[in-house]
């Protein structure tokens, strides 16, 4: 029997945050993602206050907040209740709402991400039914600088991204500032510039399939100019013993859940063919779920980390009193 037996289960759908400041172009960038056809079918939750700027699509029917666009694609706002609208979605999923097999969540912009992740991996009718994929963040080519000099929230919607969209280019006379100040948060982070970039759901979605180390990019290990937010990995080259990397991560929780801002990780599990993908907000971890074999698929497992606070030395700790393998290591994504 397997050891993780949520992994054998129906795929779930894969969920897509986009997040970024007052007015960074989330919504230019939504519809600039919904001219893709591979957006067909896609629901979109706009969890933010005032009008959405999707006035180019054809509205085909309204339901209630719920509106059917002419590509297919479902489009609602809400401002309180988001669980209950996601599960509202999936239930009427084929029912009196077209089939969608990918929602996208934009968030307000003084959102910190990660409650919405936590709910995404912790509610038990949004966690069986959606995965967490990816965390999109614009950043405004011509106030990013300040953005991120004076507001938490923008620096920690910068933290937790997967892909980083800076917007406005055009108009910036300072767009490359921003980029660098991006780049040396994160040396290694896949940036895109709009609108001179081609960017589509396939260069910003899908980041949940990849190494969780190329998903974040890499923070710096300097804390100060990053509001206290640190980045790290750990690292094994041969295969785990679940029992003692589930008692790990059971003890991280335990001591460091509040600091824990994200952790993502790809592992290899002694006695399982295939690796294991595990993810986690604060003291909320998703079930563990086995990814599709690949070619390439080697027994390293790497965790990566994002923290706030002075928790690296005290969660290595715990990993390295682990009966863990020798060639158990600490990479510092430099």
């Amino acid at each position: 029997m397997s050891l993780f037996p949520e992994a054998d289960a129906r795929p779930r759908l894969p969920v897509s945050l986009i997040t970024g400041f007052l007015g960074s172009g989330k919504t230019t960038l939504i519809n600039r993602l919904l001219r893709h056809p591979a957006m067909a079918n896609t629901a979109i939750v706009v969890n933010e206050f005032g009008e959405v700027a999707l006035d180019q699509l054809f509205i085909e029917r309204s339901d209630g907040e719920v509106v059917v666009m002419a590509n297919g694609c479902l489009c609602c706002t809400v401002q309180g209740d988001l669980e209950g609208v996601v599960g509202s979605l999936y239930g009427r999923r084929g029912g009196d709402l077209p089939a969608f097999d990918r929602l996208v969540i934009e968030t307000t912009g003084l959102a910190d991400p990660a409650p919405i992740m936590q709910l995404l991996l912790s509610k038990p009718i949004i966690a069986e039914n959606f995965a967490l994929d990816s965390v999109v963040t614009t950043v405004d080519a011509i106030h990013g600088l300040r953005h991120l000099r004076e507001h938490d929230e923008a620096v920690k919607q910068a933290a937790l991204a997967d892909r980083l969209v800076v917007t406005k280019t055009d108009l910036a006379s300072d767009a490359d500032a921003v980029t660098q100040r991006l780049a040396d948060m994160k040396p290694g982070a896949i940036i895109f510039h709009l609108p001179r970039d081609e960017v589509g759901p396939a260069q910003l979605f899908g980041a949940a399939r990849r190494d969780p180390a190329e998903w974040l990019g890499r923070l710096p290990d300097t804390h100060a100019h990053l509001h206290d937010i640190d980045s790290f990995a750990l690292v094994a080259e041969q295969p785990l013993a679940w029992r003692a990397l589930s008692q790990f991560l059971t003890r991280v929780k335990i001591k460091h859940g509040e600091r824990l801002l994200r952790v993502k990780g790809i592992v290899s599990i002694a006695g399982e063919d295939a690796k294991i993908a595990l993810h986690g907000v604060h003291h909320i971890f998703h079930p563990p779920t086995r990814l599709p074999r690949r070619a390439d698929d080697d027994a390293t497992s790497r965790i990566v980390f994002i923290t706030r606070g002075d928790v690296r030395d005290a969660i290595e700790s715990e990993w390295q009193a682990l009966a863990l393998p020798r060639q158990a290591a600490r990479a510092n994504l430099e």
